[in-house]
């Protein structure tokens, strides 16, 4: 519902206006009328209403000065003009006063409810926007601080102009216009044992509230949380070629780092990134400062590391684990488990010692993850035997912050990778057994059946074939193929007519007489005397 005041010095006409229009069913209140702009003036300043109808020519002050005078009091507030003089003059100044609309007398009740019904859709449309318009600035109010850390975060990473960075600069009021800037990266080591998820992000956040208040005392500072859940601190000065913003840099990390381990029992790392004297190159102190951090592999954790200190410490000697990886794979093949550790620890110890660059560091022991991969899938295992059905052992290894963690979890991949390959062997030699199995009852009748024709069938060797074929049946190849060659000679002789000599030859002997002493000496009976037993039964 809207306010409307009516004006007009005729009372018949302010009255006539009254009765003929039903005011509410279209969206109006018509909370007061005037016979003269004066008093109308004074009572839209007080009401405030959202439309004024008015005639023009009135006394003491007419429409057209009021609506001058109003625009100023109650610049939001609609003017439709209605007067009885078809003058041009009146229209042209109408229009000038932006005047929602000019109507001439007289006007009928159903123009006037037209005029009200047209008005009203346009303050609905209006209040709609308005509305829009502030739930967007509640939205925007609320969040402008995801907004700051965004901005924050594309600065320090992607870059931006000159022009833009400063405009938004202003906007977010962020205080940091010196002319050289230094980026710390901050991240905690890790966390306690028995804190769950809602405690690492209650613990993530009070690190960023400590590391706000401890930058908040420097003057051109600001902090943003990254992506990767670090926390992120840009400090600026003018540092004409000295090295005191490197020293407040030095000095903030330390005090951050001491701070997290005196008030949250826990540890930070923070990694300091190189002086740039350009907004655009924040990205490259950012990139250095994420860089130091990852020296904690190497150096330990709760440390303040410098991308400047670790340049100068890297090692002029090669990096190179060749002779390890080769005793680690000899370890994996023969299933020697102390062997595969002292590779894997003489690896680490040489990491350690070296202090090659970090991603060197990365690189060295992604080719020894590589070497073991491989290994296991020749043998017959699988990667995900080894690591882990959902693993990807190759990027994994940028989740540890400590060497010796990762040498850990290698020593336990490698132990669930000997144990794949001792599997995968057990299974492979299981099948090629039940294969031989099978072979010697499809050609037990063959005389010339022999343990190198069936070794030359599974390709094996004699002696390797010999052990494993012992192992799965518990007899000999000789005892076996004995075996079940006279056992296929007592159904013949129970189920058939077939001379001694011809049952002989069906099971794989040429010579009958060796036929008959080795089927004594299996059953205890000649062939003959087990035929009457069996047919007497």
């Amino acid at each position: 519902m809207y306010d409307i005041i009516i004006v007009d010095d005729e009372a018949v006409i302010r009255e006539a206006i009254l009765e003929l229009i039903d005011w509410n069913s279209h969206g109006f209140n018509c909370v007061a009328h005037c016979e003269n702009g004066i008093e109308a003036l004074e009572l839209a300043v007080k009401l405030r209403p959202a439309v004024v109808l008015t005639d023009i020519s009135m006394p003491f002050m007419d429409g057209l000065e009021m609506a001058r005078r109003l625009a100023e009091e109650h610049p939001r507030c609609r003017i439709v003009f209605l007067t009885g003089y078809d003058d041009f003059e009146y229209a042209r100044q109408a229009v000038k006063l932006k005047a929602d609309d000019y109507m001439m007398k007289p006007i009928t009740a159903a123009e006037l409810r037209a005029l009200l019904d047209k008005i009203r859709n346009e303050l609905d449309e209006e209040r709609s926007r308005l509305e829009d318009m502030g739930r967007l600035r509640r939205q925007l109010n609320e969040s402008l601080p995801l907004l700051r850390e965004r901005f924050l975060e594309r600065l320090a990473t992607s870059g931006m102009s000159k022009e833009e960075a400063d405009e938004r600069l202003a906007y977010f009021d962020i205080g940091i216009s010196g002319t050289d800037y230094i980026v710390l990266a901050i991240d905690p080591d890790h966390f306690r044992v028995h804190d769950n998820a809602d405690d690492h992000e209650l613990l993530r956040f009070a690190v960023y509230n400590i590391v706000q208040e401890l930058a908040h005392r420097q003057a051109q500072s600001a902090v943003f949380r990254s992506r990767e859940e670090r926390v992120m601190t840009i400090v600026s000065g003018v540092d004409a070629g000295g090295s005191g913003l490197e020293e407040r840099a030095q000095q903030l990390a330390e005090e951050i780092r001491e701070a997290a381990e005196t008030y949250l029992d826990i540890t930070v790392t923070v990694g300091i990134g190189r002086k740039v004297g350009d907004l655009r190159e924040l990205g490259r102190s950012s990139r250095d400062a994420v860089t130091a951090l990852d020296y904690r592999l190497l150096l330990g954790n709760n440390r303040v590391i410098s991308i400047s200190d670790m340049e100068g410490r890297e090692s002029a000697r090669t990096v190179d684990t060749a002779r390890w990886e080769k005793k680690l794979i000899s370890g994996i093949r023969t299933g020697t488990e102390e062997e595969v550790e002292t590779a894997i620890s003489e690896i680490f110890c040489h990491l350690q010692h070296v202090f090659p660059a970090i991603d060197r560091c990365y690189i060295q022991i992604q080719k020894i993850i590589l070497a073991l991969i491989q290994t296991v899938v020749e043998l017959g295992g699988s990667e995900a035997d080894a690591f882990g059905p959902q693993a990807n052992p190759l990027t994994d290894i940028y989740a540890f912050t400590k060497l010796g963690d990762i040498e850990d979890w290698l020593k336990a991949a490698s132990r669930s990778a000997i144990r794949s390959v001792a599997a995968a062997r057990t299974d492979y030699s299981h099948m090629q057994m039940l294969q031989a199995e099978t072979y010697i009852r499809e050609h037990y009748d063959d005389p010339d059946l022999s343990l190198k024709m069936i070794c030359q069938h599974l390709h094996m060797s004699a002696s390797y074939f010999s052990l494993m074929f012992k192992q799965h049946t518990g007899q000999t190849f000789v005892e076996f193929l004995t075996a079940h060659r006279i056992g296929k000679a007592r159904e013949l002789l129970k189920f058939s007519d077939l001379k001694t000599y011809e049952i002989a030859e069906k099971v794989g002997y040429r010579d009958p007489h060796y036929f008959s002493m080795l089927f004594k000496k299996t059953t205890g009976q000649t062939p003959k005397e087990h035929r009457q037993k069996v047919t007497a039964e």
